[in-house]
């Protein structure tokens, strides 16, 4: 056994990587320090080329920067939490309509035609229909930072540096963020991950789950990040800045904003939430500031309706703003829950989630927010998990099928040191697949309900639920 660690110090890497052989298998183990990390076991066909990859996969972390270390004398470093304060607003009672007590500060939500994604500090994941009832509980390994949509896909970013999948029967981690990236926020597109951090870096990840680039930027507490097809939106202490998806090249930097806390995009145009008291629209094209919507306290965040025509924002006094794209301010109204973490607007209503870990259902249209600013609103209903609810917590047991029936076979072969996944049904082209790397068995075949092109071609995205071919 073999046993390294490379920790850094100003907050830079903190990781370990353990080697064991035993016989033709060798175990590796890496992930953050003080936590059990990520196991893989690789079998040779002899005792001799096991002992020839062990040494050599050392070697590689040596000249990196690793060194032998004993287990448990280094600890787990803490894990940022975003530190925010709240008071309560003097303004009018907005018109909630429900509200869910997730049970901790939340910073995730993600609204579609269907559902409400909340996500919690604690690990806590919900789903709660329009009309205000739980459907769905998760548990995830550690707090969670943000839920964002990618297509079919809903993803998890995590406290414990991975990214979760919450679109099939059980979560899976989809992306495991390097040890020393202590993420903020996170956003992605087509498959391509990109990462804003405590330290002010940007770095993307593709849809294998390795590297792609990383680019360090003039501010520090980077809790913006926003990507489209061709561009990634990063914002921090120090403004806001646009690199090129494909390879990080910088196209523009706008310090204007200063001291970003929240991003929002629309096609055209970044929005960034300031602790100026702020949200500046900016040029997707150029960078330039295109518009200023000023608030009474700290923008802990931002949202749009389609298109720009109404701009939202919440700040640390939990009130709730409305602005029009020019820059006036309709209204501003109190929560009553807590201050707003993040946002989003969906059919004249604007879904939050706070400080105290509330979801609420704010119904936004002109009628109910003109009774609102008159004093009159309605008796919001408090909704409640049902006790037979039981969590589902990420896992990485696949179910088996001795048949393939309507779904998609893929296999998985070995690159390598890598194993890649390819689908094997007729039809489809010899491109990699994005698939759990937890599950992943050399000359394994899988089913799955179906698979994707991504947007930009050159590899497909698996979906639904996962069954092993026996």
């Amino acid at each position: 056994m073999t046993y390294l660690e490379l920790s850094e110090d100003d907050g830079g890497s903190h990781k370990f990587y353990e080697v064991i052989v035993s016989g033709a298998q060798v175990t590796i183990t890496y992930g953050r320090i003080g936590e059990a990390g990520q196991t893989k076991v690789t079998g040779f066909p002899t005792e001799a080329k096991a002992q020839a990859a062990a040494a050599k996969k050392i070697s590689d972390k040596i000249r990196k920067g690793y060194a032998p270390a004993v287990r448990g004398v280094r600890q787990r470093r803490a894990i940022t939490r975003r530190a925010v304060t709240s008071s309560r607003s003097t303004a009018r009672q907005a018109p909630v309509l429900w509200r869910f007590a997730s049970g901790a500060a939340a910073f995730g939500i993600f609204v579609d035609a269907e559902r409400c994604w909340v996500g919690n500090q604690r690990g806590d994941a919900y789903t709660v229909t329009h009309s205000g009832t739980v459907t769905n509980q998760y548990r995830l390994p550690d707090g969670v930072k943000c839920i964002v949509a990618d297509d079919f896909w809903i993803y998890a970013g995590c406290d414990d540096g991975r990214v979760y999948d919450l679109s099939g029967k059980v979560p899976r981690a989809a992306y495991e963020i390097a040890a020393d990236v202590d993420i903020y926020w996170l956003d992605i597109r087509d498959g391509i991950l990109g990462v804003s951090d405590r330290a002010g870096r940007i770095t993307t990840i593709d849809y294998e789950d390795e590297f792609q680039w990383a680019r360090t930027g003039r501010g520090g507490s980077a809790w913006m990040v926003r990507c489209d097809q061709d561009s990634v939106y990063h914002g921090h202490s120090n403004g806001v800045a646009r690199y090129d998806a494909s390879d990080g090249t910088l196209v523009w930097e706008n310090a204007s904003a200063g001291g970003v806390l929240f991003g929002w995009q629309e096609q055209r145009s970044v929005y960034a939430g300031t602790a100026r008291r702020t949200v500046h629209r900016l040029a997707k094209d150029d960078g330039r500031t295109e518009g200023v919507y000023q608030c009474d306290g700290y923008v802990y965040s931002c949202a749009t309706s389609p298109g720009g025509r109404h701009v939202f924002a919440g700040d640390n006094h939990s009130s709730v703003y409305c602005f029009d794209a020019s820059g006036e301010r309709l209204w501003k109204l109190a929560t009553g829950c807590g201050s707003a973490l993040s946002m989003q607007f969906l059919d004249d209503r604007l879904y939050i989630v706070t400080t105290d870990g509330t979801l609420a259902c704010i119904d936004a249209s002109e009628a109910a927010i003109a009774a609102a600013r008159e004093g009159t609103v309605p008796q919001p209903v408090d909704v409640k998990a049902a006790a037979t609810l039981t969590p589902v917590e990420p896992s990485v047991v696949v179910e088996t099928t001795t048949t393939a029936g309507e779904g998609v076979v893929v296999e998985c072969t070995r690159e390598g040191d890598r194993l890649r996944v390819r689908v094997a049904s007729p039809g489809y082209e010899r491109w990699n697949v994005q698939f759990p790397k937890e599950i992943r068995e050399e000359g394994a075949r899988y089913l799955v309900d179906g698979v994707r092109p991504s947007g930009r071609g050159g590899f497909y995205r698996a979906y639904g639920d996962i069954r092993r071919l026996l």
